[in-house]
C-alpha cells in the first residue's frame, strides 16, 4: 500500500476511536508534521468524510455525522462482529432482513479473503426471546471455532462446565466430563450462544450454552449431518427449553375458563389460545413445562378459575392450595408429590 494511503487509513482509524483530536498529537502519533496533518484531513474530505476543525487553545479535528456515508475502516474484530450482528438480522423478524441480508453481502465483498473464509464458516440462527439475565461473554475466537466445526461437519470434543443452579437447558445439568458431539448449529436465545449438536457418548440431541465450552484439539472425524427433529432448528431450540422433546409443543397443556374480558388475558399471553365468552369471560389454553408452574402461570391473573382439563391441571391447582396455605399459616405439613410433567 502506498506509503499515503496507509497514513491516510491510520488517521482515519485515530478519527473514530475517539471524538476529538489535538492537531499537535494526532502529528505526533502519526509521526508526521501538523502541515501533513492538514493535508491528509483535506484529502479525506474529498473522499466524503465530514471532518470538522475546532479552535481553541488544543484545535483540532472532529469526525462527524455526515449526509452521505462514505467509505468505513473496522479492524479485524470489528469486521467480524458486523457479520454477527447482520446475521443475526437477517432472522429477527423485525422487517429489516432484506436489508441485514444485502448489507451482509456488500461488508463481505470488501473483506480480505482471510476475513472471507472466517465469515463463510458463521452461520448463524437467533431464536426469538427476551434477555431475563446480562449476556455472558462469548469470545469472538470461540463462536469462529464452534462454526467452523458445524461448516466443516467435524466432531467437537470439548470440556463442558454445569450451571451452578438448574438454568433454562437440559444441558445446564451436565457432568463435568469431556463430550463428543456432532455439531449441526450455533443459534441465540434469550441473549445467550448455543451449539446444538448430537452428543455420540448420550446418543440424544443436547443444546450447550458456549461461554462453558472450552473445545479440545484436535476436531474428530468428518460425519454425516443427522436430520434435526422437526426440522427447523428454531421450533427445535424452543421446545427443548420447554422440556419437550422437539416436537414444538409444550410438554404440558391445559385449558381453564377465566372471569376476566379477553382482551386483558390476552395481553399477558405470548403463546396461549384465549377465546372470548362474553364480557368478562374467557377461555384459555395455555402450556407449561410442568403442571405446578402452568396452574401457577395461570393463578397470577387473580380471577376466578373454572378447570376444564386436563386432571393434571386440577391436581397441580389443590397442590399450589395446599402449598400457598401452608406457607400463609407458617405450617410444616408435608405436602404430597405433584403430578409428573410427562
Amino acid at each position: 500500500m502506498p506509503k499515503t494511503s496507509a497514513r491516510l487509513l491510520s488517521l482515519l482509524s485515530l478519527l473514530q476511536a475517539r471524538r476529538d483530536w489535538p492537531g499537535a498529537l494526532l502529528a505526533e502519533r502519526l509521526d508526521i508534521s501538523p502541515r501533513t496533518v492538514r493535508r491528509d484531513v483535506d484529502r479525506l474530505r474529498e473522499l466524503g468524510y465530514p471532518i470538522v476543525a475546532f479552535k481553541g487553545p488544543d484545535g483540532g479535528y472532529r469526525l462527524d455525522a455526515g449526509t452521505e456515508l462514505p467509505p468505513l475502516l473496522f479492524d479485524d474484530e470489528q469486521a467480524v462482529a458486523l457479520a454477527v450482528a447482520l446475521q443475526i438480522a437477517t432472522t429477527t423478524g423485525a422487517g429489516i432482513e432484506d436489508a441485514a441480508a444485502r448489507a451482509l453481502t456488500t461488508v463481505r465483498q470488501v473483506m480480505p479473503a482471510r476475513l472471507r473464509r472466517r465469515i463463510d464458516t458463521l452461520q448463524v440462527t437467533a431464536v426469538e426471546r427476551p434477555a431475563t439475565r446480562p449476556d455472558p461473554q462469548v469470545d469472538s475466537s470461540m463462536l469462529m471455532t464452534l462454526s467452523a466445526a458445524v461448516h466443516a461437519c467435524e466432531v467437537l470434543r470439548f470440556n463442558y462446565t454445569p450451571a451452578s443452579p438448574p438454568g433454562a437447558g437440559d444441558d445446564d445439568r451436565a457432568e463435568t466430563s469431556p463430550r463428543r458431539v456432532e455439531p449441526h448449529h450455533l443459534v441465540t436465545w434469550g441473549g445467550c450462544w448455543y451449539l446444538v449438536a448430537w452428543d455420540l457418548d448420550r446418543d440424544d440431541w443436547r443444546t450447550f450454552r458456549a461461554d462453558r465450552i472450552t473445545p479440545r484439539t484436535p476436531t474428530g472425524p468428518r460425519f454425516t449431518p443427522r436430520e434435526l427433529p422437526g426440522g427447523e432448528v428454531a421450533a427445535f431450540v424452543a421446545s427443548r427449553f420447554r422440556g419437550s422433546d422437539g416436537s414444538g409443543d409444550w410438554p404440558c397443556r391445559g385449558e381453564v375458563i377465566l372471569d376476566l374480558p379477553a382482551a386483558v388475558v390476552s395481553r399477558y399471553t405470548r403463546d396461549g389460545v384465549v377465546e372470548e365468552l362474553g364480557q368478562n369471560r374467557c377461555r384459555l389454553v395455555l402450556g407449561s413445562w410442568s403442571w405446578p408452574g402452568l396452574a401457577a402461570t395461570i393463578g397470577g391473573f387473580d380471577a376466578d378459575i373454572e378447570v376444564v382439563g386436563p386432571p393434571e391441571l386440577k391436581h397441580a391447582f389443590a397442590h399450589l392450595a395446599r402449598r400457598y396455605a401452608n406457607a400463609a399459616t407458617d405450617g410444616t405439613a408435608k405436602l404430597t408429590t405433584p403430578p409428573s410433567s410427562h
